[in-house]
């Protein structure tokens, strides 16, 4: 039996409701503490970990919109998608990684994700950050980044980037400059990587983030 909820907690329920009524994904922690005028972002924790007690929503952990709703909400049904990790990879200096090529096989762990994370596509994968060159795209060491498998990406996608000659790939904003590319990182203490555009083959474009905290 579910116990009784303040009416702070209510209040946010009901947001949540009408959030995901109105953009179809769940709200962040942040998205809730404004649009309930809460004071910390540490209190709507607090209530959301009541919320789930009492059954009335669930929270995936380490995925920053990752509330599913308990109470029949229709915007609450499960849309899950597993997605394989094949590896690491480096936000800073180049760093190898396996082949991406067996993802359909058992050799790699996976994860369990809303859809909404992989923007509908099922041929998502993920790779674990190690570094900090893209921490001003808030992305840092040990988050995971979604990517699908592309190889013609355009001017300032984020990307795995293999660079050839090395075997090797890193994580940057890719930029085709006539014959050669930038690897671009998001940190204003580093430098780009700059090669020639033959060196260079895309692995993949990223498509989301799931933070490590």
């Amino acid at each position: 039996m579910k116990g009784k909820l303040s009416e702070r907690q209510q209040f946010i329920l009901e947001f949540i409701r009408k959030f995901m009524d109105e953009h179809q994904f769940p709200p962040t922690v942040r998205d809730i503490q404004a649009g309930c005028d809460i004071s910390s972002t540490s209190v709507v924790d607090y209530n959301l970990h009541i919320l789930q007690r009492e059954g009335h929503l669930r929270r995936l952990p380490e995925v920053s919109r990752g509330i599913e709703l308990l109470d029949g909400f229709r915007s609450s049904r499960r849309d899950i998608v597993s997605v394989p990790i094949v590896g690491s990879i480096a936000a800073g200096e180049p760093l190898h990684i396996p082949a991406a090529g067996s993802r359909e096989t058992d050799e790699f762990e996976t994860v369990d994700l809303p859809s909404f994370l992989t923007g509908g596509k099922s041929n998502v994968y993920g790779l674990r950050v190690k570094g900090t060159s893209m921490i001003d795209a808030f992305i840092t060491d040990g988050d995971l980044v979604l990517l699908e498998p592309i190889s013609q990406p355009q001017s300032g996608d984020m990307v795995a980037a293999e660079i050839k000659d090395m075997e090797e790939i890193t994580l940057k904003r890719f930029y085709l400059e006539g014959d050669t590319v930038r690897l671009q990182p998001e940190n204003e203490n580093m430098e780009p990587i700059i090669v020639p555009a033959e060196n260079v083959a895309v692995r993949g474009r990223v498509v989301g983030v799931v933070r490590s905290l």
